[in-house]
């Protein structure tokens, strides 16, 4: 199995159709094998049934469902150590980035252990700009506390839902995480430093999908999060 393709969805039945018949139909005309799995995180809506009815249709499509949520970290890092594919992508249930833009990926995976899609290079495209109060506070403003806290200079976007791991990056990495919720990315990627894996960044072509329910709150919870990974550092709770 070559590539393994995880979509965290919570409450997903509107757009995850149209995504996993868009991830197929690209997939499906390699010349490798892959996998879809879809990580229900505690969905009260129909997205179950709709992978399930899906199942008729793309014959390597999996669920793992989780009857209560516990946050998105958790449900990417489930399913990134349920797959079995060389090289494990994440990314989202709204399609924002296609899945055409992991052969941007490939030339690089002999070289990087970690690779992710990144919203702020220089030859990066939105597709609309985000909203200025969403990019400039909200994605501005974590990004500058997330590089401070965390020491993450080196990397421009770390909350872009499109990266990809090698097997072995996932099997050091994912049993050491802790964080549960939105913040679960740069533990991910400061546990991939320390260990010594090599990043990644590369632009992508990224649509901004209606819908985001990431908001003031959450930014909140992720900065208090990001203490929590930075006091895990300081105390040696990391192996």
């Amino acid at each position: 199995m070559k590539l393994s393709v995880i979509i965290p969805a919570y409450n997903e039945q509107d757009r995850l159709p149209d995504t996993l018949e868009a991830i197929d139909d690209y997939l499906i005309k390699q010349d490798y094998n892959y996998e879809i799995l879809v990580v229900d995180g505690g969905s009260t809506d129909n997205t179950s049934q709709i992978v399930e009815d899906f199942k008729s249709k793309i014959d390597n499509l999996q669920l793992l469902r989780h009857e209560v949520s516990r946050g998105k970290g958790y449900a990417v890092r489930q399913g990134l150590s349920n797959t079995e594919g060389r090289y494990r992508l994440f990314t989202d249930a709204d399609n924002s980035t296609s899945i055409d833009q992991v052969e941007e990926m490939w030339p690089h995976v002999d070289k990087y252990d970690v690779i992710i899609g990144s919203r702020d290079l220089e030859d990066s495209v939105l597709d609309p700009p985000q909203p200025w109060f969403r990019e400039h506070v909200l994605g501005g403003g974590f990004r500058l506390v997330r590089k401070i806290i965390l020491n993450l200079w080196g990397l421009e976007d770390t909350q872009c839902g499109f990266k990809i791991f090698t097997e072995e990056a996932v099997e050091k990495i994912v049993p050491q995480c802790k964080v549960d919720g939105f913040a679960f990315d740069p533990e991910m990627l400061i546990l991939a430093k320390r260990l010594d894996f090599k990043i990644k960044e590369i632009p992508v072509h990224w649509v901004n999908q209606e819908g985001s329910t990431v908001g003031l709150e959450n930014m909140i919870k992720m900065g208090l999060d990001l203490l929590r990974i930075r006091w895990n550092i300081i105390t040696g709770k990391y192996e």
